[in-house]
């Protein structure tokens, strides 16, 4: 099979050139899209896009996807000087390749 492509990971209507990705906020369904989605929300959202296709099922059915992403469990924690509960939810991102180097380096996925 063939590497993921970047419309499989990150959705329909990314493009790239040598400087820039550009990633569509409409391709991400669970995001309310604004001029001011906040850092955060935007890693999640790209996260749980990127899941949908890198899950267990095509990491194992193609030898080149390098890359997994599961969910965790979820918990909770208290948190802060009211000890105040929060809901923690978990994401393992696995990266896959032959050890050559020892290290990691994004050029290796």
């Amino acid at each position: 099979m063939a590497e993921p492509t970047l419309q499989d990971v990150f959705g329909a209507s990314v493009t790239q050139d040598d400087y820039y990705l550009t990633i569509t906020k409409s391709d991400f369904s669970n995001l309310t899209a604004t001029a001011n989605n906040t850092a955060e929300s935007l890693l999640v959202a790209l996260l749980l896009k990127a899941k949908d296709y890198l899950n267990q099922a095509n990491f194992d059915a193609n030898l080149d996807q390098s890359i997994l992403i599961e969910s965790g469990l979820s918990s909770f924690l208290g948190r802060g000087v009211d000890n105040t509960t929060y809901r923690t939810d978990s994401m393992t991102v696995s990266l896959a390749k032959i050890d050559t180097t020892g290290a990691l380096n994004p050029d290796d996925y």
